[in-house]
């Protein structure tokens, strides 16, 4: 089943400059893991702002899960997209514990059910003994997980993540690759992921696209590893 379709997308920040993405088409299945690769401004955190809904495109359409979210006519506003997004900064909520960021998402489900839920994320990303600390008691790695509990609470369609590793060190950042693909594919999440490392996609993602600038400045792929895109 498709879950996000992509058809001649362009994209710039002004009329007076050329576009950061013109005419990009993509799909993706349900349940795979996209990686986005590129260098600082080729376009890859635009095309999640775009999916997100967080900016408008100048053409071409979006649908997530068959229902059209932007085009000529369209523009389904972000929290209406059933889109999850993890930034690079993880955005939790200082002033609150780990159970109550996951549960912020939850306020349309009956109480019982979003406490539910918020156990199953926790398990899922084994952090269930941390629920009632704070951010600043956890980890780079911790924080990274339950951001990304946040965004899986509500069962989003598509899951957007911008550079989930840019704020951790080398060694971590090993480690943590292999527990994320684990749990998204444990989760059957469809999600995009953008990076600058060739390493994270090789180690999560099913296949990748190559943005812009980086053409040519990486070797080919292994045989083994994900299928690479250029995108010009």
């Amino acid at each position: 089943m498709k879950i996000m379709s992509i058809e001649n997308l362009t994209f710039s920040f002004s009329k007076a400059n050329n576009p950061v993405i013109h005419q990009f088409s993509f799909s993706m299945d349900e349940g795979e893991i996209v990686g986005v690769l590129g260098q600082s401004g080729s376009g890859k955190s635009t095309l999640l702002r775009l999916i997100s809904g967080l900016e408008v495109p100048i053409e071409g359409t979006i649908e997530i899960a068959g229902t059209t979210v932007a085009d000529h006519k369209v523009f389904v506003q972000p929290e209406n997209r059933g889109v999850g997004m993890v930034f690079q900064d993880y955005a939790l909520f200082p002033h609150m514990t780990v159970k109550d960021n996951i549960l912020f998402g939850l306020s349309r489900l009956p109480r019982k059910e979003r406490h539910n839920r918020v156990v199953e994320m926790l398990e899922l990303v084994q952090m269930k003994e941390y629920e009632k600390r704070y951010p600043h008691e956890l980890s780079g790695g911790q924080q990274q997980r339950i951001a990304l509990a946040r965004a899986l609470a509500p069962q989003p369609k598509l899951l957007l993540m911008d550079e989930p590793f840019s704020n951790l060190d080398a060694s971590l950042r090993e480690s943590i690759r292999d527990e994320l693909r684990s749990i998204l594919k444990e989760a059957n999440m469809t999600c995009i992921i953008v990076t600058h490392d060739r390493e994270d996609v090789e180690a999560i993602c099913d296949r990748s696209i190559l943005f812009g600038e980086t053409r040519g400045k990486f070797p080919a792929a292994r045989e083994t590893g994900p299928k690479l895109t250029f995108v010009q």
